[in-house]
C-alpha cells in the first residue's frame, strides 16, 4: 500500500500519539509498506529536542516523514502545530506520492492550523479513502488551559463541540482505539465510529529486563533507593495530568503512613514540573525527575519501579497502562475515562473513585505495604495485555485500511484525477 499519514505530532516529542506513530512505521516498514508521514516541523525548538534531524526526511526504508511549517501550540514550549501556510506543501506532496489511502491523527487540532480538514480535499478528488483517528480528549483538556471565567469556558467548550462533531463527521472512518471512549463520542454525535486495537507494546523489549537492585545508580545516578517502594509517574507533566490531585493526596498520604518508605520517580517533563517539586519538597520529600526518557528506555525503566500511578481522568485510552502491565507492576488509576479499559479492580491494579483522595491513598498504602500483592497483581497484569503487542495492533490497523480500499476501488477505476490546485 501507499500510505500517507497527517499527524499532529512525531518524534522527537514523546507521548501515546508520537510513540505509537513511530512504532506503526518500523513494522510499515519491515512488511514493504510505502509510507509518506506529514508532521510539525520542530526546528523551532532544536533547543529542547537537538535530535529532531533525525525524525525528518527518509527514516526508514520506505517511510519518508515531511516537517511541515508549523507554530506554537497553545503556548506550550514544548509543542508545535501545523502552519496554515502549509496547506499547499501538503496538497503538492500528495499529489507526487500518490496514495492509496490517508490517515488522519488528530484532525481536530490540526484544522486549528490548516482551517481546513486535512486530506478530505485530496481523497475527494482522487475518490480514496480518508480516514481520522480520535486520539485526545481535547474538549476535557479546555478548562485546564484557559483561565477565563466559568461562562467564557463553557462557551468555548460549546463551538469546540460543533467544531468536534463536524470535523470527524467529514471522514469516511473515525477510529478509536477504547470502548470506553468509543461510547462517549457516540453520545457526543460522532456517528462513523470504528473501534479497533490499535495501543500495544513490544513483548520482547520487556521480557527480556529483569529488576536490578542498583539500576538507578548505574543509570540515572540516583543513590540510597534500593530499599525503598518505587512509585512511577510517566508522561507529559502538564495540568490535565491530574497533579493537582496527586500533590493534594500525597499531603494526606503523609498523615497516614511513613513516605520514608517511598521514592516518586517521575519520567517526563513540561511546564508544572516546579510546581510538582515545590510541593513535594515541602513534604520533606524529594523527587527523583528523570526528564523525557526515550521509548527504547521505558521497559527497563518500568520493570525497575514497583506501582505505576496515573491521576489523569481525561485519557483516551493510556499507552502506560500497557507498558506497566507488560514490566509485571500494578496501577493504580481513577476509575474514568480510557485508563480503565484494562485495569481489572483488585486483580492486576486498583481503580480509586475519581476526586477521593481517602480512598487513593488507602489504594496506594495497600500497595505500598503489601509486596506478595504487588508481585501477584503486576504478574497477573503481564498476562492481561498479551493481545497488545505492535505486531497484532498494527496489523489491525493495516487490514482496517485495506478493508477501506477494497471498499472504495470499484467506484475508483481511474486514479488519474487532475492534480488540485488550492489557494491559501
Amino acid at each position: 500500500m501507499r500510505i500517507a499519514i497527517i499527524t499532529s505530532g512525531f518524534l522527537p516529542v514523546i507521548d501515546g500519539v508520537t510513540v505509537s506513530g513511530m512504532q506503526r512505521l518500523q513494522k510499515l516498514s519491515q512488511w514493504g509498506h510505502q509510507v509518506l508521514l506529514f508532521c510539525p516541523d520542530y526546528s523551532a525548538l532544536s533547543h529542547i529536542y537537538p535530535d529532531w534531524e533525525n525524525y525528518t526526511g527518509e527514516i526508514l526504508p520506505g517511510i519518508k516523514v515531511i516537517s511541515l511549517r508549523s507554530t506554537p501550540f497553545m503556548d506550550l514550549d514544548f509543542e508545535r502545530n501545523v502552519s496554515f501556510f502549509a496547506y499547499r506543501d501538503l496538497m503538492a506532496a500528495l499529489t507526487t506520492f500518490q496514495p492509496d489511502i490517508i490517515h488522519v491523527d488528530e484532525p481536530e487540532r490540526l484544522f486549528l492550523g490548516f482551517w481546513r480538514s486535512p486530506g478530505l480535499a485530496y481523497a475527494r478528488a482522487h475518490n480514496i479513502p480518508c480516514v481520522s483517528f480520535f486520539r485526545t480528549n481535547f474538549l476535557e483538556y479546555i478548562e485546564d488551559y484557559f483561565s477565563l471565567p466559568k461562562l467564557a469556558v463553557n462557551i468555548i467548550i460549546s463551538l469546540s463541540k460543533l467544531l468536534i462533531i463536524s470535523v470527524y463527521n467529514s471522514y469516511d472512518k473515525t477510529l478509536v482505539s477504547s470502548r470506553v471512549t468509543h461510547q462517549k463520542l457516540l453520545d457526543l454525535g460522532i456517528k462513523n465510529l470504528q473501534y479497533e486495537n490499535l495501543l500495544g507494546f513490544e513483548p520482547g523489549n520487556f521480557r527480556k529486563c529483569k529488576p536490578h537492585p542498583y539500576f538507578f545508580r548505574e543509570k540515572y545516578k540516583i543513590k540510597q533507593i534500593e530499599d525503598r517502594i518505587k512509585i512511577i509517574f510517566l508522561g507529559r507533566l502538564t495540568p490535565d495530568k491530574g497533579w493537582s490531585f496527586t500533590l493534594q493526596a500525597f499531603k494526606s498520604l503523609q498523615n497516614k503512613i511513613g513516605l520514608e518508605k517511598i521514592a516518586i520517580i517521575i519520567a517526563g517533563e513540561g511546564p508544572t514540573r516546579l510546581e510538582i517539586q515545590s510541593s513535594l519538597q515541602q513534604l520533606q520529600i524529594e523527587p527523583y525527575f528523570l526528564g523525557r526518557v526515550p521509548p527504547g528506555d521505558v521497559p527497563e525503566l518500568l520493570s525497575n519501579c514497583d506501582i505505576h500511578v496515573t491521576t489523569s481522568e481525561k485519557e483516551t485510552r493510556g499507552l502506560t497502562i500497557l507498558e506497566a502491565f507488560a514490566a509485571a507492576i500494578p496501577v493504580l488509576a481513577p476509575n474514568r475515562g480510557g485508563v480503565t479499559e484494562n485495569i481489572v479492580h483488585g486483580w492486576n491494579g486498583y481503580l480509586y473513585r475519581p476526586g477521593d483522595m481517602e480512598d487513593f491513598c488507602q489504594k496506594l498504602s495497600t500497595l505500598i505495604i503489601d509486596e506478595a500483592l504487588r508481585i501477584s497483581m503486576g504478574q497477573r497484569g503481564r498476562e492481561s495485555v498479551t493481545q497488545y503487542s505492535w505486531e497484532k495492533t498494527i496489523q489491525n490497523l493495516v487490514n482496517f485500511w485495506q478493508s477501506m480500499i477494497a471498499e472504495q476501488r470499484p467506484k475508483n477505476p481511474d486514479r488519474s484525477a487532475a492534480p488540485i490546485v488550492e489557494k491559501n
